[in-house]
């Protein structure tokens, strides 16, 4: 029984392949016949139409020995008589990979780019060394090497996580939360955020936690967590129990910009230091985490890539980033 699914499997896989190659050969036999036909005389175009026609003849029915002899006469025929136009096998390579890097070139500046966490500002949503995806449609499309966009869809909103150009130096991607937005005062009060007077409603969950930035257990952190709600969508905060509460602000958002902090609230660079992130700096909004190298899930030794197939289970990898 195995057997003979097994070679029903394989002869439908040779078939297939020689499909393909019989449709290769027709299209480029076509493509010399056509641009090359001033070079061609009428009785060789008669021969490599007549081979073509019994490749098309012989790929709609159901014998594989005939299909293999029409292919192997067309390309004895090409080869007889349009060899000075056909391509050699370097060039076919070179066209598929050129072909490869102008559509991965156009995905990366105007749909998705991937994007590696590099500090642990955003722990403990996202680690360090995590690899996501950042969409850079959501907002607008934008001129490749620039900070100019051709056409804006949507502005952001609270509590999406986006990756811009730093202000301060461009040239240095970040990645943090939105938490105001234009027009809107934003103010600490004892680390609550509070936004056009309003409190951020929060919680702290019962207990307290310890995160590792580095690989060594001397260089684990203290921390207190928290569930935050902005806009009815929750978020975990990370605070430092050794730091004293932060007061910060009012301050009002300017126009077409946006006020941003990290998750790890006392260990962050964000809004709260070097200012508002201009609409123009935003490069996009994170999507999944596709590939992680949390320390907790065994980085990148044998155990962490066991710990990776086993945490695609458990919904840990390619997840929406929230």
């Amino acid at each position: 029984m195995l057997s003979n699914i097994w070679s029903a499997w394989r002869t439908r896989r040779y078939w297939n392949r020689a499909k393909d190659e019989g449709k290769h050969l027709v299209k480029e036999s076509r493509r010399i016949l056509k641009r090359r036909s001033y070079r061609i005389p009428q009785t060789v175009a008669a021969e490599i139409e007549s081979a073509v026609a019994a490749v098309e003849s012989a790929g709609r029915g159901s014998d594989f020995e005939r299909l293999r002899e029409a292919i192997a006469a067309l390309d004895e025929g090409m080869d007889k008589h349009l060899a000075f136009a056909r391509k050699s096998t370097a060039r076919e390579y070179a066209e598929s990979i050129g072909v490869a890097l102008a559509v991965a070139l156009l995905l990366r500046a105007f749909v998705v780019e991937a994007f590696q966490i590099p500090s642990g500002s955003m722990i403990p949503t996202l680690e360090i060394g995590d690899h996501i995806f950042v969409s850079k449609f959501a907002y607008g499309i934008g001129i490749p090497f620039t900070n100019k966009k051709i056409v804006e869809f949507s502005d952001p909103q609270r509590g999406d996580i986006i990756v811009f150009r730093y202000p301060p130096d461009p040239s240095t991607d970040f990645i943090k939360r939105v938490v105001g937005l234009p027009g809107d005062s934003v103010e600490l009060r004892h680390n609550q955020v509070f936004i056009n007077g309003k409190p951020m409603p929060r919680e702290r969950v019962a207990g307290t936690c310890r995160y590792n930035e580095g690989r060594s257990p001397e260089e684990a952190r203290d921390c207190e967590l928290w569930i935050e709600i902005l806009d009815s969508k929750a978020h975990k905060v990370f605070q430092d129990p050794n730091q004293p509460p932060q007061d910060w602000g009012p301050r009002l958002v300017p126009p077409r910009s946006v006020f941003v902090m990290g998750d790890n609230r006392d260990n962050s660079r964000d809004s709260r230091v070097w200012g508002f992130v201009p609409y123009d700096n935003m490069k996009g909004r994170a999507l999944i985490v596709w590939w992680s190298r949390d320390p907790a899930y065994g980085g990148w030794s044998p155990t962490g890539v066991a710990e990776w197939f086993k945490s695609i289970r458990l919904g840990r990898f390619f997840s929406v980033v929230r």
